[in-house]
């Protein structure tokens, strides 16, 4: 089936003009729907009703000239070139010149125009004319795309990043909307981005499930296996050769609830692909999808090429934002681990002056005086020794296991336990080592069977609650330790009557380094807590602290019995 173009004639002879409809007419490679004017307002009138193809006009004309003409169409009818063939019956060269000089496509002198002088004439009007619109197309397409990628890539922040590409892909295709739809590591996603923010169902399709089995075509076509993100990655985008296919093709997600959600008729969708650290698979990031639901849309190729492009440009802009925020997040913890290594050192450098003095003190003491000193006397040196030794390798196992917390969790090894034995051990220990006057009360309520956990770590937040407890309540007093056991989780709490928090310090206490502010000349290095809240978590529990300043403070442990999965670490499973 031949193509059809509208022709329009305008000349003031009848007999001329029904020549040239004979030639065109009989043209075996086009086809002609063709309109005549015998004058030049008939034919303005004409333009203004009709889109023409290609115009014949006549060099004279009763009412005005065909330059006049010519002229008067440029300036108020088109806004593009139309191809114009002047005729004359004059073969006057400086006529053509002035025509050509105007913007007509070519001239030709009426005696000379035979039939096939006259198609091949129209016929590479009609080419010439298509090849300029396409050729203006494409420049109009590639600076609209520069002109969205330069403002896309304007910011390194993702977020705006992804609000500038979607207001910028609606205008480039005059759409009703742009979502840009992410996919998560478990292959579901969800939409991060729209151009129509109050737009009725973003909250209702904010994740679409693009791990769902199967789904219904639309049409009653029955099931089909979903494509999964990497089959979508490899879908080819649509060419001039294949129509441009509905999301209900490319197989997305769940296209029927999509579809309902967002109640549109046709949607365009195109990957969102970033380079795969020179794999030749790219990584597929997410999906740039145009809507259009305010009448029907045959989607073109140019369109489609045209949101390809733009994807590509809109992945570099992501890759470099996601990878400024990789940098500035390893710059951000490299300067935190420098700041953690500068307390690290200060710490110990302060914590291990005093005890180091008090033992060098007492050996010299021992050394050059050991024959003057009674028994009783030389046991209070070496216990001043021991006691030191004991907290300067408790601070070198806090330091490290802090460390630890920072750089890479501990590994977590959960055994079953026998709480009431494990704990009745430890406050035995922490009895023999405490002096008369803190009183340990250990109080257990519920049962307590069944219970996992790591004793390493469990141990340690015992002892750095109870080191605290004590520790901080410096006239002496009661320190209570409770047990409560019940059906899937144990909570225990120590309670003493010591100095208190401040309640300013007490949201920074987990934090490593902190401490109260009114601890005056009490030793410590804030550590404590900060390591008993790492072990807690990974316990899968909880730990919450209540204080008053002269009332004392009590610290509140819950643990599951049985840790979820995902603290479980692979030695333990």
């Amino acid at each position: 089936m031949l193509d059809t173009s509208t022709l329009l004639i305008i000349d003031d002879c009848a007999a001329d003009r029904k020549i040239y409809r004979r030639y065109l007419l009989k043209d075996p490679h086009q086809s002609y729907q063709i309109f005549e004017a015998d004058c030049a307002e008939e034919g303005l009138a004409l333009c203004q009703k009709i889109r023409c193809d290609v115009i014949l006009l006549d060099f004279c004309l009763p009412d005005m000239s065909g330059l006049e003409l010519f002229d008067r169409m440029q300036q108020e009818i088109f806004k593009t070139s139309v191809p114009v063939i002047m005729l004359t019956g004059r073969g006057d060269e400086e006529v053509a010149v002035q025509v050509m000089k105007r913007g007509a496509l070519d001239y030709l002198v009426k005696h000379n125009v035979t039939q096939d002088v006259l198609q091949l004439a129209v016929r590479n009007a009609i080419k010439q004319s298509c090849l300029q619109a396409q050729l203006n197309k494409t420049q109009e397409r590639q600076r609209l795309i520069a002109t969205t990628a330069l403002r896309i890539r304007q910011s390194l922040n993702l977020e705006q990043i992804l609000n500038t590409a979607v207001a910028e892909v609606q205008q480039l295709l005059k759409c009703d909307r742009v979502i840009v739809y992410q996919f998560a590591p478990d292959t579901d996603g969800k939409i991060v981005a729209s151009s129509v923010e109050s737009f009725r169902t973003v909250t209702l399709c904010d994740r679409v499930a693009a791990g769902d089995k199967r789904t219904r075509r639309q049409g009653g076509q029955g099931d089909r296996e979903l494509m999964n993100r990497e089959e979508f990655s490899q879908c080819p985008i649509p060419t001039a050769q294949s129509p441009v296919p509905y999301i209900y093709e490319l197989g997305l997600c769940n296209c029927v609830s999509l579809k309902e959600q967002f109640n549109t008729k046709i949607n365009l969708v195109v990957p969102i692909n970033l380079s795969n650290n020179g794999n030749p698979t790219p990584k597929l990031w997410g999906l740039l999808i145009a809507h259009h639901n305010s009448g029907e849309r045959l989607w073109q190729t140019d369109d489609a090429e045209m949101l390809n492009e733009v994807s590509v440009q809109l992945a570099i802009a992501i890759q470099q934002a996601e990878l400024l925020a990789q940098t500035q997040a390893a710059l951000t913890k490299e300067k935190q681990l420098n700041t953690f290594k500068s307390q690290i050192i200060a710490t110990v450098s302060h914590e291990y002056r005093t005890p180091l003095t008090s033992i060098l003190a007492a050996a010299s003491t021992l050394a050059k005086h050991s024959q003057q000193l009674d028994e009783s006397k030389q046991e209070r040196f070496l216990g001043i020794i021991e006691q030191k030794a004991r907290y300067m390798s408790k601070l070198v196992d806090n330091m490290l296991l802090v460390n630890q917390f920072e750089l890479e969790k501990p590994k977590f090894k959960p055994i079953l336990l026998d709480l009431l034995q494990f704990f009745a051990d430890l406050i035995e220990q922490e009895r023999e080592t405490t002096g008369d006057r803190h009183e340990l009360i250990f109080n257990i309520t519920g049962h307590t069977q069944g219970f996992w956990g790591d004793r390493g770590l469990l141990q340690q937040i015992f002892i750095n609650l109870m080191s605290n407890a004590i520790k901080y309540s410096p006239d002496g007093g009661t320190v209570e330790f409770h047990l409560i056991g019940k059906e899937s989780q144990v909570i225990f709490y120590i309670k003493d009557r010591g100095i208190g928090i401040p309640m300013v310090d007490q949201e920074n206490l987990f934090q490593s380094f902190s401490r109260g502010s009114n601890v005056d000349t009490i030793p410590g290095t804030g550590l404590g807590l900060a390591i008993a809240k790492g072990c807690v978590e990974l316990h899968g529990g909880d730990i919450t602290l209540s204080s008053e300043v002269g009332e004392g403070t009590k610290v509140t442990v819950s643990l599951p019995k049985i840790c979820p999965m995902s603290q479980l670490s692979p030695s333990s499973t």
